[in-house]
């Protein structure tokens, strides 16, 4: 872990304009104004919070890892890096880090991916997926939008700790973050922000425990 871009914020929590809980396991929806500053707090410690953004304006604009990777050449977000796209825009750029290093490759768990990795007993457990699918149905922001399923593109997963090996394969490793570690990012244009809380059990991404996070947007 690089922790040259540790970064700590000078934003105060009683002057946030939102500041709000997910618990655990649970989906998260909310609009951030360009300009406006969003703070994720990790309350407990490894947890992932899977996170999609979408342009407010045009949902068909939405954050692309393939960008954000490709124009920055780094696997991993930290302080400095820009959230990129698929129309090749700029949507937000982490400002502040207490974790350090944040994954692009991992993807949102889902009855089919925990089949898969881990055992078939394991597809009616809960997924990311499921949270995403249910904030695009219900939410009334994402059913405004007119959004669906064809809508979900590669997650960011924020404290999750993903390292990828020499010969390109993908481990899922114990987290990096700790009680109290945050990430915070300023807008640069509207954009809908598309939380699931992972309810992911079968890795150590969680601690095998998922826990509450702690969200907050200040003008």
């Amino acid at each position: 872990m690089n922790v040259s871009n540790l970064t700590v914020s000078s934003l105060n929590p009683a002057h946030a304009v939102i500041d709000e809980i997910c618990a655990a396991g649970e989906p998260w929806v909310k609009c951030i104004k360009h300009g406006q500053t969003f703070r994720i707090v990790d309350l407990e410690g490894n947890q992932a919070v899977d996170t999609l953004f979408y342009n407010i304006h045009d949902a068909q604009e939405r954050y692309s890892a393939t960008d954000t990777v490709a124009r920055q050449r780094q696997l991993y977000l930290t302080t400095g890096s820009q959230l990129y796209s698929n129309l090749g825009n700029v949507m937000l750029t982490i400002v502040a880090d207490t974790c350090g290093r944040h994954d692009t490759l991992g993807g949102a768990c889902s009855a089919e991916s925990n089949t898969v990795r881990y055992a078939l007993e394991k597809f009616p457990m809960h997924s990311c997926r499921d949270n995403f699918l249910h904030a695009l149905a219900h939410d009334p922001l994402c059913r405004q939008l007119g959004m669906s399923k064809r809508d979900l593109p590669s997650n960011i997963n924020f404290f999750m700790n993903v390292p990828v090996t020499e010969t390109g394969g993908l481990t899922f490793a114990d987290g990096v973050s700790a009680s109290g570690k945050y990430v915070e990012m300023r807008a640069a244009m509207d954009v809908v922000v598309l939380i699931s809380n992972c309810p992911q059990l079968n890795n150590p991404c969680n601690a095998y425990n998922p826990t509450p996070i702690r969200l907050l947007i200040w003008n």
